[in-house]
């Protein structure tokens, strides 16, 4: 990625309120490295066989899957989470069995890695010498060289002219008609990058950022000149939460339109889930 500047945040009316996607402001970013995709399975494999590593997942006995998702003994599913019905705990769910005990990763090695937390992205990123990119690194890789759209293609919706991206089709969370292909992940090299040559920055998994979340963090960062250029941000310095980017396969516009550039999110850093995963940048800068 060249060093460069550009406008973060919504620009196409579309926020959720809530997750503090303005004001829209300018960022200048020095020059970084980003992988074309997400870490798949295959290499979070090859990580698990060099370190031993086990995720939290793994140590906690269980992991949030969606309900079309469960393929898994009734004994296993923990009953469904407090106000998102279609989400239940699910124990044995992990990276290597994302839909529960009856599941595994044959013909997935090209899928994204999911049910790992921001801690295991973390362990990752140490052991290949990386590290997760910054809320401003995401965004501004993702939105490809187009400056103010609503996706990394530009602003023609997902399925106008054929499939874009991989997200929730049908009457969400009853029916998915899975007329992308793909009812949950899809490989990693699916549809067409954008400018810049990432693949599916938004829709399959949610991809854990480096940054501390805060809904004021575009507020705090900015002055009452709006011209001013807030160069290379890491984010807010407290926070429990950490950021969260590029919806998923889960993403349906009648609940969750957050498979945008500018969309936000966040979850706790032990959290883990079937619909999300990272990609990793070059280690120099934004060190924290």
């Amino acid at each position: 990625m060249p060093a460069g500047s550009f406008t973060m945040g919504d620009s196409s009316g579309d926020r959720n309120r809530a997750d503090g996607e303005t004001p829209r402001h300018q960022v200048a970013l020095s020059a970084f490295e980003i992988d074309a995709t997400t870490v798949t399975n295959d290499d979070f494999a090859r990580f698990v066989e060099a370190t031993g590593c086990i995720t939290e997942a793994e140590s906690f006995g269980f992991s949030a899957v969606f309900h079309l998702a469960i393929d898994a003994p009734p004994e296993d599913v923990m009953g469904p989470a407090t106000g998102t019905p279609w989400w239940s705990g699910v124990k044995g769910a992990d990276w290597r069995h994302p839909g529960g005990r009856f599941t595994d990763l044959e013909g997935r090695g090209d899928h994204p890695v999911v049910h790992v937390s921001w801690n295991d992205a973390q362990a990752y990123c140490e052991w290949a010498g990386r590290r997760l990119p910054t809320e401003a690194e995401w965004e501004y890789a993702a939105r490809g060289g187009i400056d103010g759209a609503k996706y990394p293609w530009g602003d023609q919706e997902v399925d106008e002219g054929g499939w874009r991206a991989n997200i929730f089709q049908g009457e969400f969370p009853r029916r998915n008609t899975g007329e992308d292909g793909f009812p949950t992940t899809a490989p990693v090299r699916t549809f067409a990058p954008n400018g810049y040559g990432l693949w599916q920055s938004v829709g399959n998994v949610w991809e854990w950022c480096e940054d501390r979340f805060h809904p004021a963090t575009y507020r705090r960062g900015t002055t009452a000149e709006k011209r001013t250029t807030v160069t290379d941000p890491v984010g807010p310095a407290d926070g429990q939460a950490r950021v969260m980017r590029g919806g998923s396969y889960l993403c349906h516009d009648s609940y969750c339109n957050r498979y945008r550039n500018s969309a936000r999110s966040q979850n706790t850093p032990d959290s883990s889930m079937g619909n999300a995963g990272f990609r990793t940048v070059s280690r120099r800068g934004a060190e924290r």
